[in-house]
């Protein structure tokens, strides 16, 4: 563990120690939910150098996430807490309550170099626990006073109370800021996506910080294969897109790690049991998509936003997944293999095959 516990008369032993402090609130927006709140012992969080990142240092105030997005990649960190990837993770949340003052004074240090620092790359730091906790703006502040550069990736609209920070962060240093949607479907939003706002409410923010003189890039994830991926939905989504001032899009096609893998999976045969074997047999061989399947959906979503006037992703902060090497295949649907899965295994870095084709880690 990265943090010191509280010590406070209603602490409970649940997962943290006797020290740590367990909160329920009884409102609508947070009933069901658990807080844990902890006294981090570091907040910036150095990313091991064989990653490969495009960045080395993140912030995360927060672990789990109500978003509960059922594809989230992040699941797995939950077990490093004795908590499991699903329920535990949309409901357990951890919240480093100094967050801001122990990341002004690690800032401050003299082996600080003012790196650059990545917000939102493992769970989102505007989720609902942000309006209630309000981290972020002593965060933001921290990093606008020391002029350091950073970025942020989120689906939530809570970052528009905080866009005169940014705004007065932006006229200091280097800021980069981009939204997620995947696609504008509000069926399938409220099924994958339920602690989220509206594909229709980010496309807004998206409006807003452009109207504010904020430019936001879009990373359009993730594209749910044979549920988001039809020309017809990708091009709405990137006209929608387009349509709200985004400088960029960057799509990322669904991946599905350990820990997301079996969630989703479950998702996936409650809603839609007759795409089961299809997922089995397009993510056979580890937690991506095939390479011609990524490359179909990256070439299509470019078009169309060429189309709109909308240009690829340019390089920002944001987290770069690594990715195993994949033999050519042909652009068709895959076939369910003859013989048992392959293993999964760690996947190694790789180059984006396109320009402009950068696939980024989704919340």
């Amino acid at each position: 563990m990265r943090w010191d516990q509280l010590g406070r008369d209603d602490a409970t032993a649940a997962l943290f120690g006797t020290d740590a402090v367990t909160r329920r609130f009884d409102t609508p927006e947070f009933r069901g939910i658990t807080f844990h709140e902890v006294r981090a012992r570091s907040i910036l969080n150095r990313v091991p150098g064989a990653s490969r990142m495009p960045f080395e240092w993140t912030v995360n105030p927060y672990r789990g996430c109500s978003h509960a997005c059922v594809y989230c990649f992040a699941r797995r960190t939950h077990s490093y807490l004795d908590l499991d990837t699903g329920h535990d993770f949309d409901t357990q949340i951890v919240v480093k309550t100094n967050a801001a003052e122990l990341l002004r004074r690690e800032l401050a240090a003299p082996r600080w170099q003012g790196e650059h620092v990545a917000m939102g790359t493992n769970v989102d730091c505007y989720q609902r626990a942000e309006g209630r906790y309000q981290l972020m703006p002593g965060i933001l502040a921290a990093l606008r006073d020391r002029a350091n550069p950073f970025s942020i990736l989120t689906k939530g609209s809570l970052i528009l109370r905080d866009l005169e920070l940014v705004r007065q962060a932006a006229r200091v240093t280097e800021v980069s800021i981009a939204l997620s949607v995947g696609f504008l479907d509000g069926e399938l939003w409220r099924s994958v996506e339920p602690g989220t706002p509206s594909p229709q409410t980010r496309l807004a923010v998206c409006r807003t910080l452009s109207e504010n003189g904020i430019p936001s890039a879009v990373l359009m994830a993730p594209v749910l294969p044979f549920l988001s991926d039809s020309p017809e939905q990708l091009r709405a989504t990137v006209r929608a897109i387009a349509a709200a001032g985004a400088g960029s899009i960057t799509p990322l096609v669904l991946h599905l790690r350990p820990g997301a893998r079996e969630w989703y999976m479950a998702w996936l045969a409650r809603n839609h049991p007759h795409l089961v074997r299809r997922y089995e047999a397009m993510y056979a061989g580890g937690s991506y998509a095939p390479t011609w399947y990524q490359r179909r959906i990256t070439r299509q979503v470019h078009e169309f936003a060429a189309e709109f006037g909308c240009g690829p992703a340019r390089r920002t902060g944001f987290r770069q997944p690594e990715q195993p090497e994949q033999p050519e295949q042909p652009e068709q649907p895959p076939a369910r293999p003859a013989g048992p899965p392959q293993q999964e295994r760690v996947p190694a870095p790789r180059p984006p095959s396109e320009p402009g084709g950068t696939q980024l880690t989704l919340l």
